[in-house]
């Protein structure tokens, strides 16, 4: 089982908030997830993020792979320096 760290979108129509959660990557984007380990709403001025830094950091060492909107996230808020590979 392949695990992601990605975003699923709730919200309405041209509103969006997403919750940034850890997921098998073949489920779908807004269906089954592990856990919810953050939230996004690119709406507000500024953007507001939200993340359990310490849920990350785990499932991170666990293997989870960030997808690339999630990892740019990540990179803004300062979580790590160097945005690893995805496989």
């Amino acid at each position: 089982m392949a695990v992601k760290i990605r975003l699923a979108r709730h919200g309405a129509k041209k509103r969006p908030f997403y919750r940034i959660v850890v997921t098998d990557s073949e489920s779908p984007r807004d269906g089954r997830f592990i856990e919810i380990v953050g939230t996004y709403n690119p709406v507000a001025e500024p953007a507001q993020i939200e993340l359990k830094d310490e849920r990350i950091k785990h499932w991170m060492e666990s293997g989870a792979l960030p997808t690339h909107t999630v990892r740019n996230i990540l990179k803004n808020q300062g979580f790590y320096s160097e945005a690893p590979q995805e496989a």
